[in-house]
């Protein structure tokens, strides 16, 4: 019986400007190998990325960083924490692995570090495979207008983000919109709870909670440079999130029209319920993107 191969993964840290960054790479059988830089989301890291990284990292070359504020990645004293100074680091570590081109992985705080980058270099764009990450106005829920709009002078703002920080608060973003939770891995939001609750790091999700608006006001600057730019790009997209409801995944194809869509009957975090049918799926447009 035959076994499929899985990947060897490395876990590394890099300094990018006083940043340790911490990230997983894939070593692939080939020096050449189409490369895809996974970004996770809030309030993940690149722990989310394992199985994926398993799966289709012994075939092509995938690097998955923790952003300031997440995981394993190790701040200085005084870091601001905004999506600017996100963006900032991930360019920083994408110049430091000499990555000049490459397939962008966006998902959920992925897609606002994502769009900064491509807009700064889109040369080095070779495609987009977007699982949902936001640029749209009509992918935000109620609930996440309600998010959007909060500010640190509102009353009660802050009590309302750090009750997301929270066991409870982590684990509904795993299980709700699910049909099967019995299919998500209690891991995921158990090791996310825990890098949540070292010292500091519920003020920097605090930060940039208050910040997010700042991705929305970007929403037309990223669509026009999804119609200049027209990346290929695959959608992958769980129907159930209840922060970016489905309209946002279809918005996409106005400005992208030779998008391909697939939706699933999951929720936020579809690769937790959906691996064996989205990895093929990634594995297919890696094979026609690259060129």
């Amino acid at each position: 019986m035959s076994v499929l191969p899985l990947a060897r993964t490395a876990h590394r840290h890099i300094d990018v400007d006083g940043v340790r960054v911490f990230y997983r790479e894939s070593l692939p059988e080939r020096d050449d190998a189409p490369v895809l830089l996974l970004l996770h989301g809030f309030p993940s890291a690149s722990h989310q990325f394992r199985r994926l990284i398993d799966v289709l990292g012994s075939r092509y070359r995938l690097i998955a960083p923790d952003y300031p504020g997440f995981g394993h990645t190790e701040t200085p004293d005084g870091f601001t924490y905004s999506f600017d100074r996100l963006a900032d680091v991930t360019e920083g570590f994408v110049d430091a692995l000499g990555l000049t081109r490459f397939v962008m992985y966006v998902f959920d705080f992925g897609a606002p570090v994502g769009f900064r980058l491509a807009e700064r270099h889109p040369e080095r764009i070779a495609g987009l495979v977007v699982q949902n990450g936001n640029a749209y106005a009509e992918g935000l829920s109620d609930g996440a207008r309600e998010f959007v709009s909060l500010r640190p002078e509102t009353p009660g703002a802050e009590e309302t983000i750090r009750g997301l920080l929270t066991l409870a608060g982590t684990r509904s973003q795993y299980d709700t919109g699910v049909p099967d939770p019995d299919l998500v891995a209690p891991e995921g939001w158990t090791l996310d709870q825990h890098f949540l609750d070292l010292p500091g790091r519920k003020e920097a999700q605090v930060a940039l909670a208050f910040d997010y608006h700042s991705n929305v006001l970007r929403y037309d600057r990223w669509q026009a440079w999804l119609r200049e730019h027209t990346p290929p790009t695959l959608i992958t997209w769980g129907v159930g999130d209840p922060f970016f409801p489905e309209p946002g995944a279809r918005a996409y194809l106005r400005d992208v029209p030779g998008a391909e869509l697939h939706l699933f009957d999951t929720g936020h975090f579809a690769l937790e319920t959906h691996l064996p049918e989205i990895a093929p799926l990634i594995a297919g447009f890696l094979d026609r993107a690259w060129t």
